[in-house]
């Protein structure tokens, strides 16, 4: 499905909708009806000097996204994330590989010494060295039920890391709107911002946007940027001071609030991944902190904690710039 160009002209005169396309279609809706269907995008209306902003994607159903790219895309996703496993743990595959060569060893060891065993029970002659056949066997078997626990553990890790490397690769190609303007992958913001991505019901992300309005200004200065993702198809409205006092702290929450979600359906599927993962039910609302450079450093279910934000993250400006990069709190 491709984001459709559409022009809302609604029964007051002074307001008039347009959401741009990136495949260049422009189709007109001003009798409201048309092929398209509404899920999230930007747009704006003035009302006594003050300016509602409501999110809205238009659907339509021609395809701007082959179906080719999506398989390659996560293939190369597979890699990215093996590579990423080698780099975050470069030791892993040292200890695996002398943990099976240790079972190999307890193994051959307790094949040798089950023989032996056998043949000492079938000659009475040999009698006085089972105990010892035995002690040995008994010291293979530990050998090899430890290190086979070791590499099962080993391997379990692995497997949970690549789990989320590849989840995190994923997120990195959701595509975001900036500023109703250019679309960009979330991967394109790493380094740059830390993203919190709010979704649930539009009276949940209307909320959310009135409780960060307090911080906004400490919450730019951590480089903290805003995804609002609306899971129940309504537009929440979002509420803006127009006068000439208020037009620098205006200025500033559009900034924090300008990433709109593009391809509604790709971060549905990966917000319900997320949520399954977490044992969080799909209606719930919830939240996702990341970290500068892209991975999850944080999440629950209700309102984002703005204010913690504010005293747990260090500012991407002054004489601690680059010093503090990595101090976003642990990966989850």
């Amino acid at each position: 499905m491709a984001v459709a160009a559409v022009s809302y002209i609604t029964a007051t005169p002074t307001t008039a909708i347009t959401i741009r396309c990136p495949n260049d279609t422009f189709h007109q809706n001003k009798k409201k009806v048309g092929i398209c269907s509404q899920r999230n995008s930007l747009f704006s209306s003035v009302n006594n000097g003050k300016t509602s902003t409501a999110l809205s994607i238009v659907i339509c159903s021609a395809s701007n996204k082959p179906s080719s790219s999506s398989s390659s895309s996560s293939s190369q996703i597979s890699s990215t994330a093996k590579i990423r496993s080698e780099v975050l743990t470069p030791f892993r595959s040292v200890r695996m590989f002398f943990y099976l060569a240790f079972i190999a060893s307890g193994a051959l060891g307790g094949l040798i010494a089950t023989t032996q065993l056998i043949g000492a029970l079938a000659n009475s002659t040999r009698a006085p060295i089972v105990p010892d056949i035995l002690k040995g066997l008994g010291i293979d078997v530990a050998a090899v039920a430890i290190f086979a626990f070791l590499y099962s553990r080993e391997s379990s890790a692995k497997n949970a890391q690549l789990a989320r490397l590849a989840r995190e690769e994923s997120l990195s190609n959701l595509k975001l709107r900036v500023d109703g303007k250019k679309v960009i992958s979330v991967t394109d913001l790493r380094g740059i911002a830390r993203l919190v991505i709010c979704a649930g019901p539009a009276p949940f992300i209307a909320e959310s946007f009135k409780l960060s309005q307090p911080f906004t200004q400490d919450l730019l200065d951590r480089g903290v940027l805003v995804v609002p993702f609306v899971t129940d198809g309504e537009l929440p409205t979002f509420e803006y001071e127009e006068s000439e006092e208020m037009k620098d702290i205006t200025t500033k929450r559009k900034r924090l609030w300008q990433l709109v979600p593009v391809y509604a359906s790709e971060w549905s599927k990966w917000l319900d991944e997320q949520k399954k993962l977490a044992g969080v039910s799909p209606e719930s609302p919830v939240y996702l902190s990341l970290r500068m450079d892209g991975r999850v450093r944080g999440s629950g279910v209700g309102y984002p904690p703005w204010n913690a934000f504010v005293a747990q993250l260090p500012p991407v400006k002054g004489m601690w710039t680059g010093l503090l990069d990595g101090m976003d709190g642990r990966v989850l």
